[in-house]
């Protein structure tokens, strides 16, 4: 019998077994697991990274922020309540690390690095995606210009706009995830989400 014909089988989503794994990861780590530890550090890593460059925007800044994140992850993930908060948990600590670096700094940051730049040269990341090598070089081809374009455009939303649609469609955290992280409630996440869209849907038919 296969699984999808295991009445017992639950079928889970890539983002819900991510974060159900690093749920286990964490209950490990409250079991006295270090190997454990260790591959929590790895993974919080890349996507502490990926989002502090999104909302921290010069690249020295992320770095601190991820630091920071990780180091606060190696104190504190034994006392997490709620290991499938972690994600959520993750990001909320990233964020307020750039924010206490924020107001260090009056200006705005010239450029913002594309969620996508961050992978290879640095040694953080593995990017968003990577092309699926069974597809033909020419649906590769179409698939590196869509995400090039999109991160573009996301690149010029406003802050909360971009960290909104980073978390919720990238991410794939829930409404009520989003607005912990952000501080804000779900009916605001769900109107930032909506305008977002909207202003992302007019910057990729401009483009």
């Amino acid at each position: 019998m296969t699984d999808s014909a295991d009445p017992n089988h639950v079928h889970r989503e890539p983002r819900e077994a991510e974060a159900q794994d690093y749920a286990a990861l964490v209950r490990a780590v409250q079991a006295g697991d270090e190997r454990a530890m260790e591959e929590l550090l790895m993974r919080a890593q890349e996507v502490a990274y990926r989002f502090s460059l999104l909302v921290c925007g010069r690249p020295e800044e992320a770095d601190d922020a991820m630091q920071e994140a990780l180091l606060k992850t190696y104190r504190y993930a034994g006392r997490i309540r709620e290991p499938e908060a972690f994600r959520a948990w993750l990001y909320r600590t990233v964020r307020n690390a750039c924010l206490i670096g924020r107001r260090k700094r009056v200006d705005e940051p010239a450029h913002l690095l594309s969620l996508h730049e961050s992978n290879g040269e640095d040694g953080f990341g593995r990017g968003i995606e990577v092309a699926d090598p069974g597809r033909d070089p020419e649906a590769q081809a179409m698939n590196v210009s869509l995400r090039s374009r999109l991160f573009g455009a996301l690149r010029q939303l406003p802050r909360p706009y971009r960290a909104v649609v980073f978390l919720r469609e990238v991410e794939g955290l829930s409404t009520r995830e989003v607005g912990k992280v952000l501080g804000i409630s779900e009916p605001n996440v769900k109107t930032r989400l909506h305008r977002a869209r909207v202003m992302l849907r007019e910057l990729l038919e401009r483009s």
